[in-house]
Formats: C-alpha cells, sequence, structure tokens
C-alpha cells in the first residue's frame, strides 16, 4: 500500500492504462477487463485489475491536472512496478482537421509547466512518447478504422482558460489538441525508463464549439479503450 493506493502487493499489473475519472475507470474496467476486481478505493480514486486477451491490466483513475497524476503514476511506478501506463482520456480540438469524435495520438506535449519543472531549472524539457506504443497505437486505430491523429498537444495547467492569445500560438504551431495530464507523464516515465503514451478522444471543439454529444461520448471512448489495449500488448 502506498499512501494513496491501497492496492496490495501483487495487485497492479505491468501495463496500467490511466483516465483522469475513476467512474471511467470503473467503466472501462467492466466493459473491457475479465475477472475485474477493485483494488483501490483511497479518495474515492477507483482502481481495478483484471485480465484482457489473457494479459493481465489494472485501469487506475488519475485525477484532473498533472499534479494529480503525478502523485498516481509515482507511486504506479516506484511502488508497483509499472512498466507501462497510457492515459486515455478526452481533450479539445484545435485544428479544423481535428474532429469530435476523432482520436489523438500524442507524439509530443507542450506545456507552460508541470510538477517536474523544478529540476530542470531553465531547461524546457521535450516530453515525448513511447515510439513502440505510439506505432502500435496507429497501426490499431487504422485497423479499426478510426479518425486518428499524430502529433503534439498542449497539456495545459488550468481548465478555464484566459489566454486567447496562447491558444492562438498552439493552432498556429499545429497543437492539435489540449488536455491536462500528458506532459507529466511523459517526463516521469523519462525518468523513470518506462513507456508512456497519451490516446485522446475529442469531445470538444476549442474553435467550432462543438460537443461530444452525452450518449455518444460512451462509444467513442470505448475506440479510444481499445486501441490502447492493442498498443501496450502489440
Amino acid at each position: 500500500m502506498t499512501v494513496h493506493i491501497g492496492a496490495k502487493p501483487g495487485q497492479i499489473a505491468e501495463t496500467v492504462l490511466m483516465p483522469g475519472d475513476p467512474y471511467r475507470a470503473k467503466w472501462a474496467a467492466e466493459t473491457f477487463l475479465e475477472n475485474a476486481e477493485c483494488v483501490n478505493e483511497v479518495r474515492g480514486m477507483l482502481g481495478f485489475t483484471g485480465t484482457w486477451n489473457g494479459h493481465p491490466v489494472t485501469i487506475q483513475g488519475s485525477g484532473m491536472g498533472m499534479p494529480s497524476l503525478s502523485i498516481y503514476a509515482n507511486e504506479l511506478i516506484r511502488d508497483y512496478g509499472a512498466r507501462t501506463l497510457v492515459r486515455i482520456g478526452s481533450c479539445g480540438g484545435m485544428q479544423d482537421a481535428v474532429k469530435v469524435r476523432d482520436v489523438i495520438l500524442a507524439m509530443t506535449s507542450s506545456t507552460l509547466s508541470t510538477p517536474s519543472r523544478g529540476i530542470f531549472r531553465e531547461l524546457n524539457f521535450a516530453p515525448c512518447a513511447d515510439w513502440g506504443l505510439l506505432s502500435a497505437a496507429h497501426a490499431a486505430a487504422q485497423d479499426l478504422g478510426v479518425p486518428t491523429h499524430v502529433g503534439g498537444i498542449y497539456s495545459s495547467d488550468v481548465f478555464y482558460d484566459e489566454r486567447p492569445d496562447l491558444n492562438e500560438q498552439m493552432e498556429r504551431h499545429g497543437i492539435l489538441g489540449v488536455e491536462m495530464e500528458a506532459a507529466e507523464l511523459y517526463i516521469l516515465a523519462a525518468r523513470h525508463k518506462v513507456r508512456a503514451l497519451a490516446v485522446l478522444t475529442v469531445s470538444d471543439h476549442l474553435k467550432t464549439g462543438e460537443a461530444l454529444p452525452a450518449q455518444d461520448r460512451e462509444r467513442s471512448f470505448g475506440d479510444m479503450v481499445e486501441i490502447a489495449l492493442r498498443a501496450a500488448f502489440a
């Protein structure tokens, strides 16, 4: 057990999917895993372990924002031996070619700051995904026929953004979408020499104002989870 994860030794798999929402973790575990067992309920941040096609998998909620994800990712890696961590979450589209319901595979993640910023001092570290996971996820998406984009995203510190000038520069420089966790996940993966990837469903669009209807979210998020699982065990 750790301060934030109540799982016993051996209850966390080496492959962990990390949605921000603990109830999305519950839904994904019930939908995709066999013999899923709840292994964490500390602070309501649900985690489940089961199998997918015979492979052990944990799906653990990470909470919202990089500080929260950093807590769970650090403990999963250092205390439970997680070696592959895939963020599965929603994001806002930032390019005309990116449509609601599409999937974004984050090759890199730009950010203003992360919980790890202090250790880099003046260096602007460039967080990036694991290439093996990224290429496998792209192949899986093509096989499933899911509209998918590969490129850079932006991990924001805030949900209620008041920097339209910054959004304009993100769009100008080809950033595909915005979310709140991936940059810190990629930094931690580099530090601890593990694999990481963010597979994101575009749930709304910053330019058009379109948003994914509630009744369509489950099916669209299912594509994202299927891609993540296929990539982890390719």
